[in-house]
């Protein structure tokens, strides 16, 4: 189980996945990561994948679900999803594979490609952002998965 908390007054504001963002405007997006390379990146920051379904760039999701599945072959206990401030610049909407531009997005001036939900692009169905330069994502904190403890019949959520 995953949830979120409240920021408080002047946090990003949260976009919902099935809105295409705007041009210009900052987000708060989610990176679903390893606790060890949660730490690497809080110290580092974020470094581009060399590849992906958009290219290269770092992946995220406006999608809290999504972003807490990864990585996928981690038990959840070893997962933790980095809360970030994203600047998307300018934006590119990539719908269906085989788009012109799925992996050439940034050659033609975009900051950011976006894959809406339900599009076709991803197996999940859900929401997912392509950032190119790390320089544009700020971690914010990180939010860990609330453990369930079970009691015979009675789930308890701590």
């Amino acid at each position: 189980m995953w949830a979120e908390d409240d920021l408080g007054p002047g946090a990003p504001p949260c976009l919902e996945s099935y809105l295409e963002p705007a041009e210009g405007k900052v987000y708060r997006m989610y990176h679903g990561t390893s606790r060890e390379a949660a730490q690497q990146i809080k110290v580092c920051g974020f470094k581009q994948s060399s590849n992906g379904m958009l290219g290269p760039g770092v992946y995220l999701s406006r999608d809290l679900e999504k972003a807490s599945r990864y990585p996928l072959e981690l038990p959840e206990s070893q997962r933790v999803v980095l809360r970030v401030r994203v600047d998307v610049g300018k934006v590119i909407k990539i719908d269906y594979q085989g788009h012109p531009r799925q992996k050439t997005w940034h050659y033609h001036g975009y900051d950011t490609a976006w894959c809406p939900p339900k599009c076709g692009m991803v197996p999940s169905g859900l929401e997912e952002d392509c950032v190119w330069d790390p320089k544009r994502i700020t971690v914010i904190d990180e939010i860990f998965p609330k453990m369930q403890i079970s009691y015979g019949a009675f789930r308890v959520c701590s």
